[in-house]
């Protein structure tokens, strides 16, 4: 009896052991249920949702590009492209080759194609043929039947009307790359481009748009079944440029054959009305991919069709630059506008002679004969007394050696050297520099669109930038106001001598520039030539005068160059042009120059398009040191 109770005792303990740790294991078992059903129901339900709803982004069309009248620059159209879906057709080599009957494809789009059919699940098309014309996308839906699996599908694709003559300013667009888009899902949507160059790559945030969003319901394996909701994403901005289109084609009409580049600016506000640089490319060829003959027949032009000579070549300024030189010297008072330096052709600094580009030398000049005749020797004076970094310091004021504020990232910087600088790079700087330097040679790296920059400050007296952006979705960008840009902390008689000057080279008697002027009634341009060498040109050939550029090998010639505004008096239109290896600026770019601002007289961009006529006749004043008649 003792046993048996015993045993019973035992039993009774452990079995209420059993039963406390089913209570708690049931216990906790059901407050994970009411947590996962009750607490958490909402979450885990939406969960569960998403297992059978996918979310996929909807591509929008980038955003146009107008120029200031409204006429598109880069715009987009409908592309056609064929599509197979694998799963539709039980022998897909055998549409493939039926398709390629009809459409060659060659060896290369066949490996693309495999490899995406084998990367990709049965149901997802694969892009066979992309940019198809009017013809190939009917021969392929008249041949639909023997071509199972094959689909026309519509997309949008870039559209540059104007091609070759805006492709530097405008830029081009081309597919993203992998990391690309594996950083933002909305550049793996297919036909997707992004902005590589020039406009396109500067406003390519407000260019894309805001992609949007489908929900779609799907099978387990991925199949879509029906669309449940669908919210529209946001175009592109539409973006106005300054550009005037027809001023942009005759001023690349006027650069012809050369190598050469031309900037247009209103000089009032630094709107860049014409930007041309020649030889140019094709930017609707990098949408749908440049190819490999394509790529080298460009990369070995010597004339570099792909660079924006306008903002990312780099040149001398040669005697345009004598103009920074007058205004350091008249600001550091190392001169006044009527004292005289002698020039007997040449400079003898120390052991070294420097010479004058007329081998009879100029005689006694002022500062306007000094301009008028772009004497050398004058000049080098001038800046024997001023000094380099005092010449720097204006240079930079007036945009030189300083990154232009341009929608252009390729825009580079340039080289206004001091002697800072030089003595970064281990040398010191000494008087022959600044003598080199007061001609606008030496280390001096300028671009065309700084040049016209400073040709447009001289005129306006303001600080002009130059820029490219009008409106954004038609508000008005700011700085189209000239009361917008500061003016310039310089004496106004020290900017009359330089524009006295600049007048003098192209409307006086004996200047260098006689082919610059205007035929317009009226109507007077100040300028200012220059020549730049690439090659040293030895003492000896300089003395017995047997030194003639034009006999040398086209890359050995020294670059031409022009800066002008105009009207005179009233200046609206300041320019730049550099012809490289055009040997003289007086005879290769000052006739352009002057074709050029006859152009933006005529059609008169920067008052939209109001007649000439009036515009000009307000002009009917005479230069400095003109009578009336």
């Amino acid at each position: 009896m003792r046993r048996d109770a015993r045993r019973t005792s035992i039993f009774t303990r452990r079995a209420l052991l059993l039963a406390g740790i089913e209570t708690l294991a049931l216990g906790g078992l059901a407050a994970r249920l009411y947590r996962v059903q009750v607490a958490d129901g909402a979450r885990y339900a939406l969960l569960a949702d998403t297992n059978h709803i996918s979310a996929r982004l909807i591509a929008v069309p980038r955003g146009r590009l107008l120029d200031r009248n409204g006429d598109v620059l880069a715009g987009n159209r409908m592309n056609w492209r064929a599509v197979l879906i694998a799963e539709q057709t039980t022998d897909v080599q055998a549409t493939l080759d039926r398709f390629s009957r009809l459409l060659p494809l060659s060896d290369h789009e066949r490996a693309r194609i495999d490899r995406e059919l084998a990367r990709q699940r049965s149901f997802i098309p694969v892009i066979v043929r992309d940019f198809l014309e009017w013809d190939e996308m009917a021969s392929i839906e008249v041949n639909a039947p023997d071509l199972p699996g094959i689909m026309i599908d519509a997309g949008i694709t870039r559209l540059y009307p104007y091609g070759e003559t805006l492709a530097h300013v405008v830029g081009y667009v081309a597919p993203p790359n992998e990391d690309e888009a594996d950083d933002d899902p909305a550049l793996a949507l297919p036909g997707t481009r992004i902005g590589r160059s020039a406009v396109e790559k500067y406003h390519e945030p407000a260019l894309c748009g805001r992609p949007g969003v489908v929900q779609l319901e799907i099978n387990a394996i991925g199949r879509v079944i029906r669309e449940l909701d669908r919210q529209e994403g946001t175009p592109g901005a539409e973006i106005t440029l300054t550009i005037d289109a027809g001023l942009q084609q005759a001023v690349m009409a006027r650069l012809g054959e050369e190598s050469a580049s031309a900037v247009v600016l209103d000089a009032r506000n630094g709107e860049v009305l014409a930007m041309a640089t020649n030889p140019s490319f094709d930017p609707g060829l990098f949408n749908a991919g440049v190819s490999q003959a394509q790529w080298v027949e460009w990369t070995r032009n010597r004339r570099t069709p792909l660079i924006n000579k306008a903002v990312a070549g780099l040149y001398a300024p040669g005697s345009t630059f004598k103009m920074m030189v007058a205004l350091a010297g008249l600001e550091a008072r190392a001169i006044t506008p009527h004292d005289r330096i002698f020039c007997p052709g040449y400079l003898d600094l120390g052991d070294t002679r420097f010479h004058c580009w007329s081998r009879y030398g100029h005689g006694s000049l002022d500062l306007r004969g000094g301009l008028k005749n772009s004497c050398d020797v004058f000049f080098y004076e001038v800046a024997r007394r001023t000094g380099i970094d005092t010449i720097a310091a204006m240079a930079r004021r007036f945009g030189l050696g300083v990154r232009p504020a341009i929608e252009l990232p390729e825009a580079r910087t340039g080289l206004v050297p001091t002697r800072e600088w030089r003595l970064a790079h281990g040398h010191r700087w000494n008087p022959g520099d600044t003598v080199v330097h007061g001609i606008g040679q030496g280390f001096l790296q300028i671009a065309p669109v700084q040049l016209a920059t400073m040709a447009a400050r001289i005129a306006s007296g303001r600080a002009v930038e130059p820029h490219l952006t009008r409106r954004i979705d038609g508000v008005m960008q700011p700085g189209a106001e000239a009361s917008a840009w500061p003016r310039l902390d310089l004496p106004e008689p020290a900017l009359a001598a330089v524009r006295e000057g600049m007048w003098a080279v192209v409307n006086e008697k004996g200047g260098t520039a006689p082919l610059a002027r205007l035929d317009l009634p009226g109507v007077q341009l100040a300028g200012k030539t220059g020549s730049t060498q690439v090659r040293r040109v030895s003492r000896e050939a300089r003395e017995h005068g047997n030194f003639k550029s034009e006999n040398l090998p086209w890359e050995f010639r020294p670059h031409a160059l022009f800066v002008a505004y105009a009207p005179y008096d009233d200046p609206v239109y300041a320019l730049a042009v550099v012809v490289e290896h055009g040997n003289a600026g007086a005879q290769a770019a000052a006739p352009m120059a002057r074709a050029i601002m006859t152009d933006a007289l005529t059609r008169d961009p920067a008052h939209h398009g109001s007649q000439a006529g009036p515009r000009l006749a307000a002009s009917a004043l005479p230069g400095p040191g003109e009578t009336s008649r």
